[in-house]
This record gives C-alpha cells, sequence and structure tokens, in this order.
C-alpha cells in the first residue's frame, strides 16, 4: 500500500505530463522536445543521464545504495502520422501528428516511476535504467541503441517494458509466458511480364493477373500447411503498384507486405512463401524478385519475469485481474532486448467505452484512460523492487 500511495501522491503530476506529451506528438527520430523534458525531469531527480541515444533517446541510470544486479525498464516516446479527430483539451498542437498508440502514457508512466524509486534509492540493492526510446513505430532505433551500450555500464541483466492496450479492460493486466507477440517479416515482391495493349491481351504476358494469384494463393500457409492454432501466422499485402494507364498492360507490378507469425520457427513461412510465388509466377510465364526484410523478432517473454509481473500486479489490488488471452500478431521492438537478456512485455488495459476508450490503437481518435496510468507508473515501481530483491531475482 506505501508503493501505490507514493504513486497516487503524484496522479495529478502524471496526467499533466501525458497530456503535454500528447499535445506536442513528434514523429520517429524528431522527439527533441520530448526527449529534452525527460532528459531535465531525470537530472532534476539527480539520476546519471545520457541524451542523444539514437539520435533522440534518453537513458537514465539510478544507481542503488547497494551492489546487486542491473534491470532496465523501457517506454517509447514516438508519436504516428495521424490527424487527431479527439475534441479534448489536450488535442494534438501538431497538424498531421498523433500519440495515437499511447506512447504519451508511457513516458509519463516511467517518467513518474522513476521519480519514486529515485525518492527511495536507500531501498535499492542494485541498479535501474530508464531507457526512453525513439522511433518504435518505425523500428530499427532499439538495435542502435543496443550497439551504442545500453545493456552495459552497468551491464544489464533484466528488461521490462509495458503498453497501453485498448484491447483490454481498464485495470486489467495481461501477460504470457512465451511468445507474445508477433515477429514482423516485411517482403517485397515484383512480378515482370511483357507489357501490351488491353485489347489483345495474348500478346502479353500480364504482371497483374498474376499478382492476383499470387495474393490469394499465398493464404494457403495461414489454411492448409501449419496449425492455425500452436503456429499463428498472418500473410498480409499492405501495398500494391503498378500500370500507367486503363489501356496498357504493365510490364512488371510491385507488391509489400508483412508476414507476421507467434511461435518460433516462423521464419519457415518465408519458405513455403517463396515456393508458391515461384510455382505461380512460372504457371503465368512471368519472373519474380523477392526481397524479405527480418523487421522484427518474436516478443518472448521469460517465464520467470513473466511470472514477476504476475506477483507484482496481484500486489496493486486483491481484485486485480491478470489475464492470459492477450497474445497478438502486432510487434514491438522491445523483442530486440529479449534477444540479449531476459525480458518481459505485458500490457496495462485502458479501454472504457463509457469514456471514449475503446478505439484500436492507431486510429485518429484513440485515447486512454487516464485512470490507468497510476497503475502502469505502480507496475514499473513494483517490478523494478521485486527483480532486484535477492529472493525473486530470476536466476
Amino acid at each position: 500500500m506505501e508503493i501505490q500511495e507514493w504513486v497516487r501522491n503524484l496522479r495529478d503530476e502524471l496526467i499533466k505530463l501525458r497530456r503535454d506529451f500528447h499535445m506536442h506528438p513528434e514523429l520517429a527520430f524528431e522527439e527533441e522536445r520530448t526527449s529534452e523534458i525527460i532528459a531535465a525531469y531525470l537530472e532534476n531527480l539527480g539520476l546519471e543521464v545520457k541524451r542523444g541515444v539514437a539520435k533522440t533517446g534518453v537513458v537514465g541510470l539510478l544507481r542503488g545504495n547497494r551492489a546487486g544486479s542491473t534491470i532496465l525498464l523501457r517506454a517509447d516516446m514516438d508519436a504516428l502520422p495521424i490527424e487527431e479527430e479527439n475534441e479534448v483539451s489536450y488535442r494534438s498542437l501538431n497538424k498531421g501528428k498523433m500519440h495515437a498508440c499511447g506512447h504519451d502514457g508511457h513516458t509519463g508512466m516511467l517518467l513518474i516511476a522513476a521519480k519514486v524509486l529515485s525518492q527511495h534509492k536507500d531501498e535499492i540493492n542494485g541498479n535501474i535504467k530508464f531507457l526512453f526510446q525513439p522511433a518504435e513505430e518505425t523500428g530499427g532505433a532499439i538495435r542502435l541503441i543496443i550497439d551504442e551500450g545500453v545493456l552495459e555500464e552497468p551491464h544489464v541483466d533484466g528488461a521490462l517494458g509495458l503498453h497501453l492496450s485498448t484491447q483490454l479492460e481498464s485495470g486489467k493486466v495481461g501477460i504470457v509466458d512465451g511468445a507474445m507477440m508477433a515477429g514482423d517479416d516485411e517482403f517485397k515482391l515484383t512480378i515482370e511480364g511483357e507489357a501490351g495493349h488491353t485489347g489483345s491481351p495474348q500478346q502479353a504476358i500480364d504482371p497483374i493477373i498474376a499478382a492476383a494469384d499470387v495474393i490469394t494463393g499465398v493464404q494457403i500457409i495461414q489454411t492448409r500447411e501449419i496449425d492455425a492454432v500452436r503456429e499463428p501466422t498472418v500473410i498480409v499485402f499492405g501495398k500494391i503498384e503498378g500500370g500507367t494507364a486503363a489501356h496498357i498492360i504493365p510490364k512488371k507490378v510491385e507488391l509489400q507486405g508483412t508476414i507476421r507469425y507467434l511461435y518460433r520457427g516462423g521464419e519457415e513461412d518465408v519458405k513455403r512463401f517463396e515456393r508458391i510465388i515461384a510455382g505461380i509466377c512460372r504457371a503465368h510465364r512471368t519472373k519474380y524478385k523477392l526481397k524479405f526484410t527480418v523487421k522484427i523478432p518474436i516478443v518472448d517473454n521469460n517465464p520467470k519475469l513473466a511470472g514477476l509481473v504476475r506477483m507484482a500486479a496481484k500486489r496493486l489490488t486483491p481484485s486485480t485481474e491478470v489475464v492470459s488471452d492477450v497474445r497478438t500478431t502486432m510487434a514491438d521492438d522491445f523483442s530486440e532486448l529479449g534477444q540479449k537478456v531476459p525480458s518481459a512485455y505485458y500490457f496495462i488495459g485502458t479501454r472504457n467505452k463509457e469514456k471514449g476508450t475503446d478505439y484500436p490503437h492507431h486510429h485518429p481518435r484513440f485515447n486512454i484512460d487516464e485512470d490507468t496510468l497510476p497503475i502502469g507508473a505502480e507496475m514499473h515501481v513494483r517490478t523494478a523492487l521485486l527483480y532486484l530483491s535477492s529472493a525473486a531475482c530470476p536466476e
């Protein structure tokens, strides 16, 4: 209850921080104002602060009074290129930019957690790193941050992160052991035929009709070639480009999309994908070029750290509901940290229909139930302290 009181006493400050970030959203690698506020805030707390991490990121280090492990807590802070439609007093002031995924809340919650923990560093065995990450929405920043040494000096033993979620009712905590968020592979496919006149299609080799068959054909991977329950996979084409006029059969068509998978070994889907494309293109007498980019690996929760998150959630209130049906084919580059150190990622529910916070992420009317912000801040504090206590620290 003492931890809860510490956080709740800072509730108004937390909401003020979140609303300020919401009003001034900044896109990936443009988070100059956001990072300046964060760095100044952490410096005022007496933390060791490193600015300019992966260009606009910030890392704060809190050293406890006694030696011990080091835990990293992460928040993302970039916004999206979306025009906000919410009619609220703290609506975005930056045209065409919006915090439509909750990163404004993530940033505010971690700042408040840093404040609470810094005020009680005498009770801390070990160190806490607070990572404020840029460019989560576009990917790539976390790899730069790792390359720049965020996991060293002092060496990080584990990482924890959270995400506000309108898929969960306000106040619920979602966590699973193992795969929780999908791996995300992006592809670019070029199909090449022979150009011609639409009045004489027999004299051309039409890449458009080949592309149409590819789009439908590769779906058998999801429905016929894998176990849809144990090996969830989603294949989506997000961009198709080809042709110059209605009466011209083009020489080539370009398609882009993603393959997302929620199981270890999902990389095999890439081989299945190309096998089907090769067969279809051969049947249509077309040529193809396929390029894959492994953008984001699976968020794969360490079971011991996931257990620690459940333990912390149960200490929020006796009625706090911890749920496990939260696996999703959305992706998050927090997974990159999990490739290096034991980690766990979890959701804090923020869906409240009466408050209008039931819109999906990346929607122009997305918003969060601000009553859930103290829950997230408290979870940061509790999970860090539990991790650094000798009894709960995973091996």
